[in-house]
């Protein structure tokens, strides 16, 4: 759906449809406004688990999870998002790909209090990883979008990034991960939110290049742990010089890699 100039008057728009893990995923998307991209494979391949039910809190068209579900076939999925309309194009992907059997779809406000999320089917305590690539952006922070749908992705309360990570823990099992990806600007804050409820928690800067200041964060906890915090080397994504990937990175985005969180 994309803004049509001024007003609130919406049309629909055809979606592109994507390759992602070097085609064994193929996901259709918006062809405007928020669109999944190397975020969503990498926090994909972050899951370390192998077996038992996923949540994917902002799943969007669903790349993330079904990235996590192409790489571990004991794993099941729950996609949630509030946009109706990304949630049918992401029930469309789940059978697309092949994962009707074990994926589904939830509309659910991440952001809301917990009675109306259990209301709406989100069980507490059911899910051994929970994944989230959360709006990145405080309000009042970058530029807002004139898509409304891609502005949302993009920004929310600072506050309300708390509320997603309470919203992992509640939902996570009681040795349950929980992952997530951020803008490197906002690791103070998820940090902050992440001490208070996990323990085990694992810092994986993302940086452009060797070298290069991390430009994003993938941080993992788990409920209930009291192991203490670890800080792991900066990933690149590309090399010293030119667009090529770096080979950890070309496997991930090949589909034939995960990030190792036990790799220093």
């Amino acid at each position: 759906m994309s803004l049509d100039h001024d007003g609130n008057i919406v049309k629909h728009q055809t979606p592109t449809r994507d390759a992602f893990l070097g085609g064994r995923l193929v996901i259709a998307q918006p062809a405007k406004g928020f669109r999944a991209g190397l975020d969503s494979v990498l926090l994909g391949a972050s899951v370390r688990r192998d077996a038992g039910a996923l949540l994917d809190l902002g799943a969007g068209a669903g790349t993330a999870a079904l990235v996590a579900l192409s790489h571990a076939p004991a794993l099941t999925a729950t996609l949630a998002d509030d946009d109706p309309e990304i949630l049918a194009l992401a029930a469309e992907n789940i059978a697309a790909n092949g994962f009707a059997g074990r994926a589904a779809t939830l509309r659910v406000d991440i952001a809301g209090s917990a009675a109306p999320r259990r209301a709406a089917g989100l069980a507490a305590n059911a899910y051994a990883t929970v994944i989230a690539n959360p709006p990145f952006f405080g309000a009042g922070q970058g530029t807002a979008s004139p898509d409304i749908r891609r502005a949302a992705a993009r920004h929310m309360p600072a506050a309300a990034l708390d509320q997603w990570v309470r919203a992992a823990v509640s939902a996570a099992t009681a040795d349950g991960e929980i992952v997530f990806i951020i803008p490197a600007t906002s690791l103070g804050a998820i940090l902050a939110a992440f001490e208070l409820r996990l323990g085990a928690i694992a810092i994986l800067p993302v940086a452009s290049r060797p070298g290069e200041p991390a430009n994003r964060i993938l941080i993992r906890g788990v409920k209930q742990s009291r192991a203490p915090l670890s800080l792991l080397a900066t990933r690149p994504i590309h090399g010293p010089a030119g667009h090529g990937f770096a080979p950890e990175i070309e496997a991930v985005l090949r589909g034939e890699g995960r990030f190792d969180w036990k790799k220093p």
